[in-house]
């Protein structure tokens, strides 16, 4: 089941454990359970802390799935399916942590799920290609090794096809809690923990404001926002990050292979990696926080304040404002009814659901094309429809696209409407552009890949915006509020890309900071 190297690499993270685990197993008779056992024995062979049980008589219990515990006790932590692929760190960790390795979170946030009140019992439905699902089935795993009255069982839906039609599952991850939809779609343990803790948000913002003025204060943890606060770190001044996800949408990347020196790397351990560095220094950074409002320093010399979401606000000597793009809606009646029910901007997460469906990708470009790329070996059918008169992608990737059978593109096809039955998605209406004619496509999901929208909504009136809503900055960074900074792709820098962002991020940090020697 695991080659020589990874069983070479798991032997090494298993010496770490401190007390006894035990897998309990309960199988039938598939071809995912004769799976299962032999990555289940795999692991036993590599340390003496484990040992592997067979109860497959136990009553309301998935097959083929199995628990992670100690001997005599239940954590209440379940993989149903094979964990492998993307969820191979997620079960390596759960084998740690039920081992007694502790987590690296934050121990104020670890005591808070430890005090959470009431029988919480959590599922998870994941596709093994899914980046986003780990960060979910992580959290909820450990908050499950850290409180006696939380479960939590992570699905394969692949596996469990049958749950995914009944629960109508659309997207991964795809969150129940005691029975009823928790949430959908990538959650860091904060999030979750606070979700559940009404108290939570009203602590944060107590925190937040007791907080000293900073020297620099940076909205925003993606490439951007990061690079910042290293460069500004490195000047020894005070130096904040608030951001709504650290990472940003690095997050959300499958494969970077331009960010220069580093050859391969997946968005998720890049982001990983920008915290660490970010980590480094004395950074205070404030994760899970959304900026609401700006307002500039009354006087020369004063104080900029940043509103959060939470109620709570930020003063600072200087701003940088890196809070990066989102996805571009395609703002038609029926996206909103049936998104994660259909309607999906993820074809690496979310295509497996879609195995042997037809389904559309709206947008030509390099990511409408690539979607289609890879949704091709997976799904039925796609049908790629472009607004323009030709599509935008490189010509490499159009050379590829056409050569697949089950690929249909159509040009000059402006989306009107999202069609479905009430629960899920069933189609879509276009308008021919060139000859105003109305059609529809029977389709069972469609992929949403046209641009990306600059996470500025917050910050009309205040500082100057391009009419495309990007923040407007000349060559230092510096917007038309002094001291206000702007950095990656929330501005109006002609490309949007990772290493263009850090560097811009760098820019800002070092004008932040003769702005402060100056004045």
């Amino acid at each position: 089941m695991l080659d020589t190297t990874l069983q070479t690499q798991l032997k090494a993270y298993l010496e770490r454990l401190q007390r006894p685990v035990e897998l309990v197993a309960t199988l039938d008779d598939s071809a995912t359970a004769k799976e299962l056992r032999e990555l289940l024995n795999d692991i036993r062979s590599l340390s003496d802390k484990i040992t592997v049980v067979e109860k497959n008589d136990l009553p309301q219990v998935r097959k083929p799935s199995f628990e992670i515990t100690n001997p005599g006790v239940s954590t209440g932590v379940r993989f149903a399916g094979v964990p492998l692929g993307h969820e191979f760190t997620s079960l390596v960790l759960a084998l740690l942590q039920v081992g007694g390795h502790p987590s690296k979170e934050a121990a104020d946030l670890l005591e808070q799920v430890k005090e959470l009140d009431g029988d919480f019992h959590f599922e998870t439905y994941y596709s093994l290609s899914c980046h986003n699902c780990p960060d979910v089935v992580q959290a909820l795993n450990l908050m499950s090794v850290l409180n006696p009255g939380i479960t939590h069982t992570a699905i394969d839906g692949a596996v469990f096809q049958d749950e995914i039609k009944e629960r109508e599952v659309m997207g991964v991850p795809t969150v129940f809690l005691n029975g009823k939809n928790f949430g959908q779609g990538r959650m860091e343990l904060g999030e979750i923990v606070a979700k559940i803790d009404s108290g939570a948000a009203v602590r944060d913002a107590a925190k937040m404001n007791a907080k000293d003025a900073f020297d620099v204060l940076i909205v925003g943890g993606g490439p951007a926002g990061a690079a910042a606060a290293v460069y500004a770190a490195r000047k020894g001044i005070r130096t904040g990050v608030a951001a709504e996800r650290f990472g940003g949408q690095v997050l959300d990347t499958v494969d970077i292979e331009n960010f220069i020196s580093v050859r391969k790397t997946e968005g998720p351990q890049f982001a990983a990696a920008l915290e660490q560095h970010v980590r480094d220094y004395e950074v205070d950074i404030m994760n899970l926080q959304k900026a609401k409002a700006l307002k500039p320093a009354a006087t020369e010399g004063g104080m900029i304040e940043i509103e959060l979401e939470n109620g709570a606000t930020l003063k600072s000597k200087t701003v940088i404002l890196s809070t990066g793009a989102r996805w571009r809606n395609m703002n038609v009646p029926g996206e909103e009814q049936y998104r994660t029910k259909g309607v999906t901007y993820c074809p690496h997460c979310d295509g497996p659901l879609f195995k042997g469906k037809r389904v559309a990708v709206i947008g030509g470009g390099n990511s409408g094309i690539e979607a289609a790329i890879d949704l091709a070996g997976v799904v039925d059918h796609v049908t790629v429809l472009e607004f323009a008169p030709e599509l935008k992608a490189d010509a490499v990737l159009q050379k590829k696209v056409q050569s697949l059978p089950n690929v249909d593109v159509i040009l000059n096809a402006q989306t009107t409407e999202v069609n479905g039955d009430g629960s899920r998605v069933t189609g879509l209406t276009y308008k021919d552009r060139t000859n105003d004619e109305i059609r529809t496509v029977e389709l069972a999901g469609i992929f949403v890949q046209i641009g990306l929208l600059p996470n500025t909504d917050w910050l009309k009136g205040t500082v100057d915006l391009t009419k495309f809503g990007e923040i407007i900055i000349d060559a230092k960074g510096q917007t038309n509020v002094p001291g206000v900074f702007g950095a990656g792709d929330c501005t109006d820098v002609p490309y949007k890309q990772i290493v263009i962002a850090a560097g811009a991020g760098a820019t800002a940090a070092l004008s932040a900071f003769d702005h402060l020697i100056r004045h």
